[in-house]
């Protein structure tokens, strides 16, 4: 595969929403959720936060890739015996969804605008703890993400979508379909500056904060997640790479941003250029 060559994906994708003039995509842990799951699980279940950790300077670092250092803090938990129908569980107990995003996907749903996780986490995972949050809607909205290897005694694994890319999954390969329609609708992303787990990590990157890098420039509109001020990993990125981005700290502010643009008030480069959602 060379540089610029699309990884392979060993997992479908969804329909193109070639129809649309807006779309919106986003993370999921630690943007639409408060915490980040995978980091829950690895925290409680598995090697721990301090091991945790180490990895993820180990990432920042380039002594190893994201795809290599997930498996292995996810691996920590499978090999304690946690089987993965007790993790789902767990994660339905502990997981909370932003305190704005109903109302926000309230209006994307009433515009007619297609909501999608986009993750570097296991979709049956994510389809649970979504479905506990948001019962019934959660059916509307579309996830693309890395699958969950499950044997038949319940033990289990991840399975990347993108096992040739050192994300795992690279998150741009969801929106750059987007890009090349002849009328390509204005894509909304959204992603999270710092770590959503508890206590607050300062000393590295969380882990899903670097796929998010990698959809961070193809976006029309990106908003970071911040919990902390400005002072976190995804705008850091963005600041140096000239990446024009909008800080909101939960879905309610990201609301009126997106009002303003769809229904014509403000230009996405007039959003952008306000740099905060509030």
């Amino acid at each position: 595969m060379t540089a610029d060559a699309a990884p392979e994906s060993t997992l479908p994708y969804p329909p193109i929403h070639a129809d649309k003039q807006f779309v919106v995509l986003s993370d999921w842990d630690g943007t639409i959720t408060t915490r980040d799951s995978n980091d829950y699980l690895t925290d409680n279940l598995g090697m721990g936060i301090d091991k945790r950790r180490e990895l993820n300077d180990d990432i920042v670092s380039g002594k190893s890739t994201f795809r290599e250092d997930f498996r292995r803090m996810l691996d920590s938990v499978a090999a304690n015996g946690h089987k993965f129908e007790e993790c789902k569980k767990v994660l339905r107990e502990n997981i909370v969804l932003d305190p704005g995003f109903k109302a926000f996907y309230k209006y994307c749903k009433a515009h007619d605008i297609p909501v999608i996780i986009v993750s570097s986490g296991m979709e049956p995972i994510i389809r649970a703890v979504l479905s506990n949050l948001l019962a019934d809607e959660a059916a509307g909205i579309e996830i693309i993400s890395n699958a969950a290897d499950v044997k038949a005694d319940d033990s289990w694994s991840i399975k990347y979508r993108h096992p040739s890319s050192h994300f795992g999954h690279d998150k741009s390969q969801a929106i750059l379909p987007y890009n090349r329609l002849p009328n390509p609708p204005t894509l909304f992303f959204f992603g999270d500056g710092v770590s959503g787990a508890s206590p607050p990590i300062h000393t590295s990157i969380a882990a899903d904060v670097i796929t998010d890098m990698s959809a961070a420039r193809h976006a029309d509109v990106l908003f970071v997640k911040t919990k902390d001020g400005p002072d976190n990993d995804l705008h850091k990125y963005c600041q140096r790479e000239g990446i024009p981005h909008i800080l909101f700290r939960d879905f309610s502010q990201a609301v009126p941003v997106v009002q303003d643009v769809v229904e014509g008030r403000k230009t996405k480069e007039e959003v952008l250029a306000a740099g905060k959602a509030w």
